[in-house]
Order: structure tokens, then sequence, then C-alpha cells
């Protein structure tokens, strides 16, 4: 399942909108506020969406990605700084750390803690999920469908539903664990016989899947060589100002 382990793109959700159990999204919301969250301010929001008309808005945003209309539920994680900044304006006080890319950080963080334990709940009932950052493609399109104030960006969104019982999630090898493990200090000693070994280890699991055999190096470079592969994203920086952020 997604979250500790990725799924393969195909056969996700087993019945096309098919409902969750009755309090299934209270369950998650539940188990996400007892994520850490920095000094406690809990700069995160999120918003369910499960009106199909608006689900199909979503995914044409999110660069046309099926699994957000079939879902049941599609959450919608939320760096949330506008909730801090109506409190000092209610105090009459400015928030002078507000603009500062530190603070844009702890509600990007805190959104991300929260989904990680909704998802960890999630696969406790039976349920999968797809994590879609494709949500940041278009963040200003996001945020005039969902009504967001300024001071609020989607930093990703999370299909929910149910795991396909015909065709199960498999897991997709991931860099041994020596590439990501330092001890004491960082090293880069035996990175390149690692990679090289993990190449040959993911290109042979899409082999096996029937999916274009490549290693994660030649991934890498395709993903990262040009900022066209970003989809939009390139635009962040000057779309987070636009949306109320001061990035300082």
């Amino acid at each position: 399942m997604a979250g500790t382990l990725e799924l393969l793109a195909y056969d996700f959700f087993r019945i096309l909108r098919a409902p969750l159990p009755e309090g299934t999204l209270d369950a998650l919301i539940a188990a996400a506020q007892s994520a850490s969250t920095s000094s406690n301010l809990q700069v995160w929001s999120v918003v369910a969406v499960q009106d199909p008309g608006r689900k199909q808005r979503l995914s044409a945003l999110a660069g046309n990605q099926a699994y957000i209309h079939q879902a049941p539920l599609f959450l919608v994680w939320l760096a949330d700084l506008s909730r801090v900044s109506r409190i000092g304006e209610q105090h009459d006080v400015a928030l002078e750390a507000l603009p500062y890319l530190e603070s844009l950080l702890l509600g990007t963080i805190d959104a991300a803690l929260a989904a990680q334990n909704a998802v960890v709940a999630l696969e406790s009932l039976g349920l999968g999920s797809v994590y879609i950052g494709g949500i940041r493609n278009d963040i200003e399109g996001v945020a005039a469908e969902l009504d967001l104030p300024a001071h609020v960006y989607p930093v990703f969104g999370l299909c929910v539903g149910y795991p396909s019982a015909d065709r199960p999630a498999k897991v997709k090898p991931r860099l041994p664990q020596e590439a990501v493990l330092h001890h004491e200090t960082y090293s880069t000693a035996q990175e390149q016989s690692l990679l090289a070994r993990y190449d040959e280890r993911l290109g042979a699991f899409y082999h096996r899947e029937g999916m274009k055999a490549s290693g994660w190096s030649e991934q890498v470079v395709s993903r990262l060589r040009s900022a066209a592969s970003l989809h939009g994203r390139e635009a962040l920086h000057d779309e987070l100002k636009r949306m109320g952020f001061g990035l300082r």
C-alpha cells in the first residue's frame, strides 16, 4: 500500500467511488492530529473532497491522474499559516516570523507528518492510499477550487480507497540501507557500487512487472534533467508569493 509501501500504478481501487466505512474520515483525522507538530503550532489543515465534479476538476489540475476521481475520498493536505495569522490579528500583534521560509517549512513538515499518520491508520483499517504530488502543478488553481485563503497552500493530495483484490500491490525495491544510513558522518565511499546494484535490482523488478526496465539512476536523470519535468511546479516560488507567503 502507498505510504509505507509504494504501489505500482495500476488497478489500485477495487470499486470506483465505493463509500468508505462510516467514521473513517473522523478516524483518519484523529490519527493525523496525534502526529508531532513543531512548538504545537499545528500549522496544517486538510480538505476532504468527495464531490465527483470537484474531484474531476482537481484531477485535471494535477495532471489528469485518474486515481483522484476514482477514489471515494480525496484529501488535500495544506500548509496553513492563515489560522495563526488570524490569531495575530485578533491580538493586534504583527507576527514578524510569519513571512520567513522557516514558517512555510513548519507548515509543510506538519502536513506531511499528519498525512503519514493518517496513512498508517487507514492501512490498519484495510484501506489503501496514493499520494498525489501533482496537486502542486497548479497551486493557484487548486486554491481557487478549494477556496483557500491567503497563507495556505496545497502540499499534496491523498487518494483513499480500497486496495485491489485481483492485483495486490507489489513492494517496489528501495535503495539499499547502506546508501541512506550513515554512521557518525556522511560518507559516499560505497555509493557508486551500491547504486549500480540497485539499478540492476530495480530494473529486474520492472521487467518482471511488464514495465520499462530502467534503472534508478536513469529515472533520476530523466526526472531532473529539465525544468519541464516539474510540470508547472517550477513556478512555485512566484505562486507562493502571490498567495501571501513572504519567503524571506
